[in-house]
């Protein structure tokens, strides 16, 4: 064929489509069909884009992968939120932790960190992570060069874990978190109901518990939760949990109740209907309305629970009554009184001596 020479250094140059290839081989003079090129062209490309990789298999308790993926919307409190999933995986034992949330902001990623540490009973030496500005702002060519996130840096520094970056445009390099978040797409996510982002994380930590202790997994031939003891992690209890504040905005209920992670929290009546921010602090749940704190809570667990402080409802009923009698005055008072005209008693006379009342006949 002509050009062959050609097409052969072309494709192993660059993976060019073969209508691009066709229409250089016509500049050259060439004369068969687009579909001789084509086929010539396809084997080519083939073994161009299967090169080899190397499985890259890490020691117990080296390495975790870390990342987000996309899971569309949540509906929770007449408000339409972006939703996405948390996922961790443990290199050696593949034991996995999923946690769904609404916001991908440093203290949450921080926050699932924290969780993820607690449901696997430590964290390994290295966490690899994709490019995110929550925990990368500039990468550099040597590690030591990165430009942390401030905050994120602070958790890792504290805990002493190494942050570890992957090759952008190289997928294969978290190939193990790529897999697992595609997993959790298509084994837990897809068509399950929920009431709620609470109930959604409950069964995500049951289905993990399920998937880590029992069910080989293809690549180890392994049940995870087996492999999970040679890990020796390094134990998150070995020291006072890492401060983190999380940040929400939620719009108070006219019932004068707040949701977050499942869970209903009270706040002062005198704020229902306004826009609060809710900052969870070493398991405390604050609520601030115009920059002023009103009212703290403490967090619970699960989902379902309504958190009611007594003293928010103070004066709510009294004031509630005095709205009401307010509302039934103004639209149920009597009708003003028509003004009749005042005339002295000797008209009245006239008018009867003259019969203008049915008098004399």
């Amino acid at each position: 064929m002509v050009c062959q020479a050609y097409l052969a250094a072309r494709l192993t140059a660059s993976p060019f489509v073969s209508n691009c290839l066709f229409e250089e081989v016509r500049g050259q003079n060439y004369t068969g069909s687009y579909d001789r090129v084509a086929r010539f062209a396809r084997p080519l490309r083939w073994r161009q884009e299967a090169a080899a990789v190397v499985r890259f298999e890490t020691d117990p308790g080296q390495q975790a992968q870390v990342d987000f993926g996309y899971f569309r919307y949540l509906e929770e409190d007449g408000v339409r939120r972006h939703l996405y999933g948390f996922s961790m995986i443990l290199g050696y034992s593949r034991c996995r932790y999923v946690e769904f949330v609404t916001r991908i902001t440093t203290p949450v990623l921080i926050r699932c960190h924290l969780n993820a540490f607690d449901y696997l009973g430590g964290y390994p030496d290295d966490l690899l992570y994709d490019n995110m500005t929550r925990v990368v702002f500039e990468r550099a060519l040597l590690t030591a060069e990165h430009q942390w996130n401030r905050q994120y840096g602070e958790f890792a520094a504290y805990y002493g874990f190494r942050p570890r970056l992957c090759w952008p445009y190289r997928p294969q390099t978290k190939g193990k978190i790529e897999r697992t978040i595609r997993f959790v797409k298509e084994n837990f996510f897809l068509g399950r109901p929920f009431t709620g982002l609470g109930d959604l994380n409950r069964q995500a930590q049951r289905w993990c518990n399920t998937v880590n202790a029992e069910r080989v997994h293809a690549t180890t031939g392994r049940i995870p939760l087996d492999l999970l003891e040679e890990e020796h992690l390094h134990a998150l209890d070995a020291r006072p949990l890492f401060p983190v504040t999380v940040s929400e905005t939620r719009k108070v209920s006219r019932e004068c109740f707040v949701s977050f992670g499942g869970n209903r929290y009270s706040v002062p009546w005198r704020y229902a209907g306004r826009e609060a921010l809710l900052r969870l602090r070493d398991r405390q749940l604050l609520i601030e309305v115009d920059n002023q704190e009103v009212c703290r809570h403490e967090l619970r667990g699960g989902s379902g629970a309504v958190v009611r402080i007594k003293e928010h409802f103070a004066g709510l009923y009294s004031a509630e009554r005095q709205r009401n009698l307010s509302e039934y005055l103004r639209t149920h008072a009597a009708a003003p009184i028509p003004e009749v005209e005042e005339r002295p008693l000797a008209v009245y006379d006239e008018f009867l001596t003259s019969g203008g009342a049915g008098g004399a006949r």
